[in-house]
Order: structure tokens, then C-alpha cells, then sequence
């Protein structure tokens, strides 16, 4: 039987926020553990599930000498941590789960129960495996989960290792599902040298890792967290190119979205929102990456867009001069390359976002315009002359975002941070918002961009969990929450964008703020999705002004996101001076 925690003080609020479950997928140890860490301080109550990459994990009291192979030899990490227990192994067909959540004292007050969270955490796994027909049970003075605890050869099937401070709880448990057990070779596992290790399919059951993550997150709601809201939200399962947009498969761009008058009239749906009757269209491998996601349907090529979406065409002298100064410094405008909406009322009030690194990308998104033909070699002189172009152009507020540039080992961070610098030096006062990719998940290529001191740093996590996969193939939810976790802790303002109108619920939308203002993120934009071409993903629903705004109270008054930015035709960069001024940035 599990223990039981004493009540929250405020029993209240205790059932009025939810416990978020949140399925990760497959992501590397390090970037999980930075999102714990931030996660840790706050309020919020996560259950973070993952699969990751194969890595060895040790305690703060691990002896060294139970890695009995040299790291150098291992196609693995080895990260030392700050949680309890000895050396273990985490890797594919392994489900880790990480509860950051608050611990209640003990009866009467006082600090969390350590004892008490711990045997909670051996009951959800030993509850969880009886649902498979696996028994399991403690081993007295050792923590984990084992098969045959009282008999004579017990086997660890989980172990467990946590951290209470304060009463916060952050890292957890490792479940064997079908791991590879020869891993454990190269360790003592948990400092046990007279005691193996197991997995659900060793002890002859076969069962998904997705079966067994949700028998997890349902006991840790009843044991942790009883009586109180779930918010569960995963990203996709399966990974297969193949389901992918004819775009992310590298079909190229298609035909060039030209909006004509419907076939079919308007109807208003019940939840006000625009949408277009379809004809029946072939199965693609696309539909099929997006019916795995529950996503059905789209508007046709050309639907009529409604009158909040029609932008008026405004070339007066300021957007002429700088399309001009652009062209004849060789600058390359994300405006222009990515279509934008906003162009002319940014350009025509004399302000801009320059995008470097050239202008074609390594990554092949569902939902972007720009060109992902080879890249070019990299300009080392770009940084100067767009700091020049600025200078010139007397902009009082730059925006530098980048393609992806996987094939850089840095990931292009040095000529951002560069071209941030260059600006500070040659055009004084001018304040300076990146707008970056992942960067492949470098710590040490965000801390070179994070060192020239840009006044924001901004990165995109374009869509909620459960879309990621159709919308951005190359990138993760977990990794740009990391990002953005990693760039807090450097103590930058920070900033992240969702497009919407590509399939998700506006529940979702409030999950993924609720997950931005977990990791502390200060600015968010929210805009709609608008198709660029014909082999990219296609527009759901035209997403109304008043959900926009909905969106923004959300974002600000239940989650306490300083601003967001909530509008159909609501850019990355779209009043981007004028928000980090008044954020006093």
C-alpha cells in the first residue's frame, strides 16, 4: 500500500492545479536534467517521462570504481548528478521518469519525508508492473523495485534515485521494459555486485513502452497527486520520415498558395471558428503522420482568408530605403524570405529582422518558406555589414534570427554572437533580439551566443507536444524547452513563439504556455499559421481574434508571462522593440 501524504494547506488549490504529465520521447539526459533544474524552484508539479539516449548516470556518493570500464571505451555518457543512490544506466527500451513536484511534511509539519516519498515512488512501479502480471516487491535497505524481493535470488527491475530540498522533489526512477542488459556490464549497478538486474521482457512479458508509460502516469496521479487534474500531453510515438510533408521530405516547395474564392460557402463552426468544406482528398504519407497526431482535414489550397487576415499593402519611403540598403549591402531579411505579413508595417516604420547565416536552411519544416538547398559557405564579413546596415538604416531595435546551420559544429552561434557584438560596437544603444535555432542542443554554443549579451534571446517552439514531429522533424519540444530553461539560468530575457491554426486544440496551446512559463520564459508570441506553399502542411482553422485574446489572458494572468504578444498576424519579431522596451530590457 502506497504511503500517504498529509493534505496540502490549501486543499483548495490543490485540486485546482493539475499534475502535468508530459511524454518527451527519446532526448539526451543533459538537456532533461537542465529542465528539471529549473522546473525545481517553481510551484508547478511535472511528471517528466523520457526514453533516453544511453547514458550513465552517478549519484553524489557514487564510488568510482563501480564503472568498471574506461568512459573513453563507452559509446555513452557519463554524467555525475546531484541526486541519491550509486551508479546506474539509462538508455532505449528503459522508461525514466522524473516527478518535480512539491512533497509534503510530515504529519504535524516539519521537512518532506524522504522515506515516505521514496516508498511512493517503489509502489507506483510495483503497482504499475502488476497490471502486466509481473509481481514485484522492496528488498529491505535497498531501494528499487525487484523481482522475487523474498525470494532467493532477487532481480532489479527499477531503480530509483531522488533529491528532496525544500520539499521539491526532482529526478526518480528507471523501469526496464526490453533494455539491453549487457549495458550493465560495464557497471556495478547501484553499488549491488551480488544482485542482477531485469527487465519486464527478460521476466518473459512483452509490452510497449507506451503501454507501460501510461500505467506510470496513471498510479503516479493516485499515489502522488489523488484527487487532483491531470494534464497529459505527448508528443508523437512513432518517428518515420516517410510521414512526413512532401516539403520535410525534400520534395521542394510546391505550388505557391494563391487565395481564390471558395467553392464551398463559409460556415461558422460551433466554436466560432472559420473553416471551408472539403472535397475528398487522396491519403498521402503525410495525413498519415498527422492522423497518428489526430489531426484530420485542412482548408483547400486557396481558401478565402477572412477579413481579420488580410494585410493592406503600404510601400511608402521608409520601406523602400530599406528594401534598397538591404539590397545593396547583400543582407538577407527574414521578411522577405519567410513571407511575412507584418513587412510593411515593419518596414515602413523603419524597422527590421535580418536573418544570418544565408539564406538556406539545413532543416526541411512543415510550415517554413525558407530554401533548404546546400548552404553556402559562411561569410565571415556578414557580421560587420549587417551591424553597418543597421547603422545606416538608424533602426533603434535589431532582430537577428539564423537558418539552422547543422553542418557547422557550433551551429552557427559564432557569427550571431559576433554579429551581436558588431552592433553594439558600431551602432551604440541599439538593442539586439536573437532569434536562434536549438543550436543541436549545445550548452556551450548557447553560452556563446548568451556572452555578446543580447538584450533577448528568443527561440521558437512553433507548436505543442503533440505536433512537433509533423511540424518540425529536426527539432524537440524537450530540447527547446531546455534551450530556453539553459538560457533563463544565464540570467537572459527570453522569448518563444507558437503558430497555431495547424491542428492543435486550444487546450494545448494553454499546456505549452503553462510549460513556457515553467522554465520562465518572459515573452511569448502567438500568430496564425499561413501555408506557404502547396507541399507544406495545410491550414486547419482560421483561428479567431477573440481566441487570440483569449490566448493572451492565459498567458499573462493565470501563468504570469510578463507579455504575450496574441494576434492573427502576430510574428516572432512583430513589435519586438517596442515589447522589450516596455519590459525595460
Amino acid at each position: 500500500m502506497a504511503v500517504t501524504f498529509v493534505a496540502s494547506d490549501d486543499p483548495q488549490q490543490a485540486i485546482l492545479d493539475p499534475l502535468r504529465v508530459r511524454w518527451l520521447g527519446r532526448a539526451t539526459y543533459s538537456e532533461v536534467w537542465d529542465l528539471q533544474k529549473k522546473l525545481f524552484p517553481g510551484s508547478d508539479d511535472y511528471l517528466l517521462l523520457v526514453e533516453h539516449e544511453p547514458v550513465f548516470t552517478m549519484g553524489v556518493r557514487t564510488d568510482e570504481s563501480n564503472l568498471l570500464t574506461d568512459p573513453s571505451e563507452l559509446d555513452a555518457e557519463v554524467v555525475r548528478t546531484n541526486r541519491g543512490g550509486d551508479i546506474t544506466f539509462h538508455g532505449p527500451g528503459q522508461l525514466v521518469g522524473y516527478p518535480v513536484l512539491s512533497v509534503p511534511g510530515r504529519r504535524g509539519g516539519g521537512m518532506a519525508d524522504t522515506v515516505a516519498y521514496v516508498n511512493n515512488i517503489e509502489q507506483i512501479l510495483i503497482d504499475t508492473l502488476e497490471d502486466f502480471g509481473l509481481r514485484a516487491g522492496r528488498v529491505k535497505g535497498c531501494p528499487g523495485v525487484w523481482i522475487d524481493s523474498e525470494g532467493p535470488a532477487p532481480r532489479k527491475i527499477a531503480a530509483i534515485g531522488v533529491r528532496l530540498s525544500r520539499g521539491r522533489s526532482m529526478h526518480g526512477f528507471a523501469l526496464n521494459i526490453d533494455t539491453d542488459l549487457a549495458w550493465y556490464d560495464h557497471i556495478v549497478p547501484c553499488g549491488l555486485a551480488d544482485k542482477p538486474v531485469t527487465s519486464m521482457a527478460a521476466e518473459g512479458v512483452t509490452v510497449s513502452l507506451k503501454d507501460v508509460t501510461n500505467a506510470v502516469a496513471r498510479h503516479t496521479s493516485k499515489v502522488l497527486t489523488p484527487g487532483r487534474r491531470v494534464d497529459r500531453q505527448d508528443v508523437v510515438w512513432r518517428h518515420s520520415v516517410d510521414d512526413l510533408s512532401p516539403f520535410s521530405r525534400g520534395q521542394g516547395p510546391g505550388e505557391v498558395v494563391k487565395p481564390t474564392q471558395p467553392k464551398q460557402p463559409v460556415k461558422e463552426t460551433p466554436t466560432s471558428t472559420v473553416a471551408v468544406e472539403l472535397k475528398p482528398r487522396k491519403p498521402s504519407r503525410l495525413e498519415g503522420r498527422l492522423d497518428e497526431a489526430g489531426v484530420t482535414g485542412g482548408l483547400e489550397i486557396g481558401s478565402r482568408k477572412p477579413d481579420w487576415m488580410r494585410v493592406k499593402l503600404r510601400t511608402d519611403k521608409n520601406y523602400l530605403k530599406l528594401k534598397q540598403t538591404a539590397r545593396d549591402l547583400s543582407l538577407t531579411t527574414v521578411c522577405e524570405e519567410a513571407g511575412c505579413p507584418n513587412i510593411f508595417d515593419c518596414w515602413n516604420e523603419g524597422t527590421a529582422t535580418f536573418m544570418l547565416l544565408g539564406d538556406r536552411c539545413t532543416r526541411k519544416c512543415g510550415f517554413c518558406l525558407i530554401d533548404t538547398r546546400k548552404p553556402h559557405e559562411v561569410d565571415t564579413e556578414e557580421p560587420q555589414r549587417v551591424a553597418d546596415g543597421i547603422r545606416d538604416l538608424g533602426i533603434n531595435f535589431a532582430v537577428l534570427t539564423m537558418v539552422a546551420r547543422d553542418d557547422l559544429v557550433d551551429g552557427g552561434a559564432a557569427i550571431v554572437a559576433e554579429t551581436v557584438e558588431a552592433i553594439h560596437a558600431t551602432a551604440p544603444g541599439v538593442g539586439v533580439e536573437v532569434l536562434i535555432s536549438d543550436l543541436q542542443g549545445s550548452s556551450e554554443s548557447l553560452q556563446t551566443v548568451c556572452d555578446s549579451q543580447p538584450e533577448i534571446v528568443n527561440h521558437n517552439i512553433e507548436t505543442v507536444a503533440r505536433l512537433q514531429r509533423a511540424v518540425r522533424p529536426s527539432a524537440s519540444y524537450s530540447r527547446s524547452l531546455a534551450l530556453l530553461a539553459r538560457a533563463k539560468e544565464r540570467e537572459m530575457t527570453t522569448k518563444s513563439g507558437i503558430i497555431v491554426g495547424m491542428g492543435e486544440s486550444n487546450d494545448e496551446v494553454e499546456s505549452t504556455l503553462a510549460d513556457l512559463a515553467a522554465v520562465g520564459v518572459d515573452i511569448v508570441t502567438i500568430g496564425q499559421y499561413l501555408r506557404p506553399t502547396s507541399n507544406h502542411l495545410a491550414i486547419q482553422r482560421w483561428v479567431t481574434p477573440e481566441e487570440f485574446d483569449h490566448f493572451k489572458s492565459v498567458g499573462e494572468k493565470k501563468f504570469g508571462i510578463s507579455h504575450v504578444e496574441s494576434a492573427p498576424l502576430t510574428r516572432s519579431s512583430h513589435h519586438a522593440g517596442s515589447v522589450a522596451n516596455g519590459l525595460g530590457t
